[in-house]
C-alpha cells in the first residue's frame, strides 16, 4: 500500500500569483499541484500526494502562528505518513515556511518530515537540526534535480532504512556529531589529507570549518565639519502603510525614501515593516530606530554639513545572506555616486 503524503507550497508554485498574491491565506486540496507532479513521479508507487496545501508566504511570516495551527488542522484530516515541503529553493520566506511546517508536523503528528532549499537560505539555519532539508540549486530551474532527491530521501526514512552521509544521501549537514571509530589513528589519517591536498589529489575533511565573511573596517572620516552623512537601516522603517510592501521577513527588496525638509519620524508619517521585534515603540516614534531628529540637530550645530536627504531601509528579520549582500551592493554604489562621505547603519 502506498505511503500518503500531504506537500505544502506557496501560492507562485500553486500558480495562484506572485508578490500581489503572498497574502493569500491557507487552503488545502484534494490534489498534486505545481512541483507535486515532479515529486508524484518520483515516488513511483511507492507514494502518493493525497493532499496539497498552499499558502501565500506573507500570510505566513506575519500569522506564524495561527497558519501553522490552521494548516496544521488541515493535514490531520488527512491522516499522512509523512510530509513534504517545497522545495523553496533560495526563497527566503517560503523557505522559513516550509521549514516552520515540517517542525511543527514533525513535533505534533510525529511522521517524517522532508524540505529542500538552497544552503544559502535562511530557512536552513533555522530548521537543519530539527528538519531533513534536501540541498537543491538556488532557483526552480534546478526543479529536475530536487524532487528527485526528496522523495528519495523522504522514502528512505518512511522505510527506516539507515542513511548515509550528507553527500551520500544529499541532504544538508544537521550540525549532528556522532562518534565513529577507525582503525587508523588520527595522526595518520591528518597526514594523509596533508600529503593528498600537497599532490592536488582529492580528499575529504573530518571536521570542516566555518567560513567567516570578514569586512574590513573603513578609516575614520577626516573632515566630519565639511560630510555628508546617509542614514541605512534593517530595522525596517519605512512611511506609514509600507508603500513598497517590504516583506516582514526575508525580505526580497529594499526600499529608497526622500526626507527632504523631514526635522522628526512622526507616528503619523513613519512605522516599521519588521516583523522580528515589537514593533511598538519604533511605530510610536521611528527616529528610535532611525534618529533623523538627532541628526537634523547635529546638522544645525555644524557637526556635519549635511544629512542626505533618502533613507535606505530594509527587514533583517530571517533576510537570505545572498540577498543582504545585493542590496548592500547596490546602495552602497548609488551613496558612493552622490557624494555621500559616510553612513550610520542602525538595526533593531
Amino acid at each position: 500500500m502506498a505511503y500518503r503524503i500531504v506537500h505544502y507550497i506557496n501560492q507562485f508554485f500553486a500558480g495562484i500569483g506572485g508578490e500581489e498574491k503572498a497574502d493569500y491565506q491557507p487552503e488545502i486540496r484534494e490534489a498534486v499541484v505545481g512541483p507535486g507532479g515532479a515529486l508524484k513521479a518520483a515516488f513511483g508507487t511507492e507514494a502518493e500526494i493525497v493532499a496539497t496545501v498552499i499558502c501565500g508566504d506573507s500570510y505566513f511570516a506575519s500569522n506564524i502562528e495561527k497558519a501553522g495551527a490552521d494548516i496544521l488542522e488541515m493535514i490531520k484530516k488527512y491522516k499522512p505518513d509523512a510530509f513534504i515541503a517545497g522545495p523553496a529553493f533560495n526563497a527566503g520566506r517560503y523557505g522559513t515556511a516550509c521549514g516552520g511546517m515540517c517542525e511543527l508536523v514533525s513535533k505534533q503528528l510525529k511522521i517524517p518530515v522532508v524540505s529542500g532549499m538552497y544552503p544559502e537560505n535562511p530557512g536552513v539555519e533555522l530548521f537543519r537540526k530539527s528538519v531533513w532539508v534536501v540541498e537543491t540549486p538556488d532557483s526552480a530551474v534546478g526543479m529536475k534535480k530536487a524532487a528527485p532527491a526528496m522523495a528519495a530521501l523522504l522514502l528512505k526514512v518512511l522505510k527506516g532504512e539507515k542513511l548515509g552521509t550528507p553527500a551520500e544521501e544529499g541532504y544538508i549537514e544537521r550540525g549532528i556529531r556522532k562518534n565513529k571509530f577507525y582503525e587508523q589513528l588520527a595522526a595518520d589519517r591528518c597526514v594523509d589529507m596533508f600529503v593528498a591536498k600537497m599532490k592536488g589529489a582529492p580528499f575529504e575533511t573530518e571536521y570542516k570549518m566555518p567560513i567567516f565573511d570578514r569586512v574590513p573596517p573603513q578609516p575614520a572620516v577626516k573632515d566630519m565639519k565639511n560630510a555628508t552623512i546617509a542614514l541605512v537601516t534593517s530595522g525596517g522603517i519605512c512611511p506609514k502603510g509600507n508603500p513598497d510592501h517590504i516583506e516582514a521577513s526575508s525580505a526580497s527588496k529594499y526600499g529608497e525614501y526622500d526626507i527632504t525638509g523631514v526635522t522628526d519620524l512622526t507616528s503619523g508619517g513613519y512605522c516599521t515593516a519588521h516583523g522580528g521585534y515589537d514593533a511598538t515603540y519604533a511605530d510610536s516614534d521611528a527616529d528610535r530606530v532611525l534618529p533623523v531628529d538627532v541628526l537634523r540637530d547635529m546638522e544645525k550645530e555644524g557637526v556635519f554639513k549635511k544629512l542626505y536627504n533618502k533613507f535606505y531601509t530594509t527587514v533583517g528579520n530571517g533576510t537570505a545572506v545572498a540577498s543582504a549582500k545585493r542590496f548592500g551592493s547596490e546602495i552602497a554604489d548609488k551613496l558612493v555616486a552622490d557624494g555621500v562621505t559616510a553612513v550610520i547603519l542602525t538595526s533593531t
